[in-house]
């Protein structure tokens, strides 16, 4: 196999971005420092999703398909403000699904099929305030219309 078939193959990368798996379905939750990517997962997670990764990802693209997983370093770990780091059961890897953007304003109606390409996958991207009371069920519904639309 060539070199450069091997990279079109296999290519990973480190994302700024806390992860869940719903459902087995790995959601990527980015957005800048303190904009409530770990207050957003801590609430997922209350809702029954399973931790990947806290603040930071590991990206793999393998066989076409994008794999979440969390750094060694931080495994099985979540910041919890005013608390401190915090041991909670962990995923390995899932397959990502989808990517939230925190944004505190995102439009109201948006366009349908936004995505963002990460790691050469377009994933779809969906924009969501993540200090409001209803974002963990907005991310559910996202992921439940994407994973349908999809069948």
């Amino acid at each position: 196999m060539s070199a450069e078939h091997a990279v079109t193959q296999l290519s990973s990368d480190t994302l700024h971005a806390s992860c869940v798996a719903i459902d087995g379905h790995a959601v990527l939750i980015e957005g800048p420092s303190g904009s409530g990517k770990s207050d957003l997962t801590l609430r997922l997670i209350d809702r029954g999703a399973v931790l990947v990764s806290d603040d930071y990802t590991l990206l793999l693209r393998r066989d076409g398909v994008l794999h979440a997983s969390p750094p060694q370093t931080i495994r099985g770990q979540i910041e919890v403000r005013g608390i401190g780091i915090v041991e909670l059961p962990f995923t390995q890897e899932a397959p990502v699904a989808a990517v939230i953007m925190i944004d505190p304003r995102p439009d109201r109606m948006p366009e349908p099929g936004s995505s963002r390409r990460i790691v050469g996958i377009d994933v779809p991207q969906f924009a969501l305030p993540a200090l409001e009371a209803s974002a963990p069920l907005k991310v559910e519904i996202a992921l439940h219309q994407l994973l349908e639309s999809r069948a």
